[in-house]
């Protein structure tokens, strides 16, 4: 086994979990137009509403957000100015990624969570319930809020470790995979 072009098997396994994470939630993007479909067929067709499946609509849609923010950090498909960054060595993406991973990313995760926490705590303490259709999923749903923070914070550890290993020669660089727009 070539040791310069392996991950190591915590870089690995981290990658593994956001995949299964963002891919196994993805599906709820399906069932997420299936259900607003049936919404826009009942309310149009036979003039019928139903705000459990409305409100089912928006908590999908937030799951998909919270639960997909790692999975989109992993696949770098976060919001990034790219005037420099393409035109810039594989060790000069790395020390932007890790830099921006230590000093960007860490850092909100770990003020969200913190200013989170009481928030979802007071939710849980009275079961919070959506007004419209009164279930009781709105606890749930402030629940995802520090859930999403470590899963970003799990995929930030991958990410300095891969930026690491690159920067060490350990790991080969992936190439910028952004479109040009002109």
């Amino acid at each position: 086994m070539n040791r310069a072009t392996r991950e190591p098997t915590l870089l690995t396994r981290l990658d593994a979990f956001t995949d299964i994470i963002g891919r196994s939630i993805a599906w709820l993007v399906l069932i997420m137009m299936l259900v607003q479909f049936a919404i826009v067929v009942l309310r149009y067709a036979f003039s019928i509403h139903s705000n459990v499946m409305q409100e089912s609509v928006m908590a999908m849609h937030a799951m998909v957000f919270m639960l997909g923010a790692a999975y989109t950090l992993k696949h770098d498909g976060h919001v990034r100015v790219d005037i420099f960054y393409r035109k810039l060595s594989a060790r000069g993406r790395a020390w932007i990624d890790l830099g921006g991973t230590l000093l960007l990313l860490a850092p909100v995760v770990l003020f969200i969570a913190i200013i989170s926490w009481q928030y979802v705590i007071s939710s849980w303490a009275i079961l919070e319930r959506t007004s419209d259709a009164n279930l009781p999923i709105v606890f749930l749903l402030k629940s995802l809020i520090p859930l999403m923070m470590t899963l970003l914070l799990l995929q930030g550890a991958a990410q300095v470790m891969r930026q690491v290993l690159i920067l060490r020669g350990r790991l080969p660089a992936p190439p910028p995979e952004h479109e040009e727009v002109l």
